[in-house]
């Protein structure tokens, strides 16, 4: 078997979750729990937690789904008038035909206006848009293309620790290397350039570091960068000659005061000209999170710049191969950068339910901090952004010689035991990564609100009776 494919690891629906689904089975079963059902936050997956979609949203695709429905009084003109045009861009006008492997031509369009709207008019070309299978595939289609190499000269891919596991899962699928940068967790988790050069200098002796991979707002770790914090990576990997990659996911998900969002390629372009035509970058969203939270849609695209002519045939090869993205995730991400404009019907309905969205994480993200932070034993950094908390909890020495004995991680225990006393799934901190010693775990903050306040009660109820258990 490809011994790549066994080193992969991929934390957020690893063995805590396989749990999870066997004590589902055994509640269905009728078999007596201290509880009466698994609450998953162990995943950033918002409907299957209750958030109701965006009516605009799904009109749009269900028109192009079913275009019988364009002679329907019940949708508004503005989601056909959106409806019509994309179901011009596909083949026979059906969203069920393949379409080019970059994406569909129109919704590249609109993805460049967005963007050049959300930047503040800084200009985006249509040709460097890829419409994708959520941003996970442009991540690893991105990666795929620039490992290369073998011994000291094998390509080195830097990432934050803690980071989202797709990143450490997808280099070692490639068989790159993993060049750690740790993120300062006494200064809300931010980003120091001096270690991206520490780490950079030592990765240098044994591979080739070519990518820096930044996540803002961050994942697991719910930190929003500054602007000076842009501009020094910037600067850093303008210096270093390595490709950036900016996994912007939740860049709509900004909840603390004075925090904001700054798009890498905004900053870029705002550097001059000596940076914005030499820095290659490639950024990512998606349909999954922000406000809309359609993860099954699959829907997500890269704005990759200053890319070699030659390699931008190569990623268009590469990605042909796999014809290309499904057309409904396409047409989702479509409405999520062409939403309805004031003056429009749908405006008012829309607006209101964004917002209502948007403002119940940004009371969710206060409440989870400020709960967290009242447990003897647990430090949680402000949620600024994203949708997870990730808080530092300590395990008594008596916890993590039980963990060694067993060999699994001493944060592994704990949320086993979280897990099967409670009810609750949240995956250890050692599935992102950590400094040596110190344990965490990444809960997602999307629960209802009423949910959400019980479910902590029972963590800090929990967490109490373990550092007694193992005091």
């Amino acid at each position: 078997m490809n011994p790549y494919v066994k080193a992969v690891e991929y934390a957020v629906r690893g063995p805590i979750v396989l749990k999870a689904g066997e004590i589902e089975k055994e509640l269905r079963k009728g078999i007596k729990k201290p509880f009466t059902e698994v609450i998953k936050a162990n995943i950033g997956d918002a409907h299957a937690m209750g958030q109701r979609p965006i009516t605009f949203l799904r009109q749009v695709v269900a028109l192009c789904t079913y275009p019988n429905l364009l002679d329907s009084p019940s949708f508004p003109e503005d989601a056909k008038k959106r409806a019509r045009r994309i179901l011009q861009g596909c083949g026979g006008n059906s969203l069920g035909a393949y379409s080019a492997s970059q994406g569909i031509n129109c919704i590249r369009e609109d993805v460049a206006s967005y963007i050049e709207r959300r930047d503040g008019g800084v200009p985006a070309d249509p040709d460097n848009i890829y419409l994708t299978t959520g941003a996970s595939d442009g991540i690893a289609t991105i990666l795929k293309i620039l490992v290369s190499g073998g011994g000291k000269s094998r390509t080195g891919v830097m990432i934050p620790i803690p980071q989202y596991p797709l990143y450490s899962a997808a280099i070692s699928e490639l068989g790159a290397i993993q060049v750690n940068y740790y993120l300062d967790e006494e200064n809300c988790w931010s980003l120091d350039v001096n270690e991206l050069r520490r780490s950079l200098n030592e990765a240098k002796a044994y591979c080739h570091p070519k990518v820096l991979c930044i996540i803002n707002p961050g994942n697991p770790t719910g930190q929003v960068q500054s602007r000076k914090c842009i501009e020094d990576v910037i600067h850093f990997a303008w210096e270093e000659k390595l490709f950036l990659l900016a996994d912007e996911v939740y860049q709509d998900n900004v909840y603390s005061e004075g925090c904001q969002f700054h798009s890498f390629k905004k900053i870029l372009y705002e550097m001059g000209p000596e940076y914005y035509n030499n820095v290659e970058l490639a950024s990512f969203h998606s349909t999954s999170k922000g406000y809309m939270g359609e993860c099954g849609y699959r829907g997500g695209y890269m704005e990759v710049i200053n890319l070699h002519p030659e390699m931008k045939g190569q990623l268009v090869k590469l990605l042909s191969v796999r014809i290309c993205s499904p057309v409904s995730g396409q047409a989702a991400m479509d409405i999520v950068v062409n939403p309805p404009v004031p003056g429009e019907e749908s405006y008012s309905q829309f607006i209101k339910e964004k917002e209502s969205v948007l403002n119940n994480l940004a009371k969710k993200a206060k409440l989870t901090e400020d709960m967290f932070n009242k447990v003897p034993g647990v430090h949680c950094n402000p949620l600024q952004g994203a949708m997870y908390a990730f808080p530092r909890i300590f395990i008594p020495a008596k916890a993590i010689e039980e963990a060694k004995a067993h060999k699994m991680a001493p944060d592994m225990l704990y949320c086993m035991k979280l897990l099967e006393e409670t009810g609750i799934c949240v995956v250890p901190g050692s599935g992102f990564g950590q400094r040596e010693g110190s344990y965490h775990f990444r809960m997602t903050i999307l629960p209802p609100i009423e949910k959400l306040k019980i479910l902590l009660e029972k963590m800090k109820d929990f967490h109490i009776k373990f550092l007694e258990k193992y005091a």
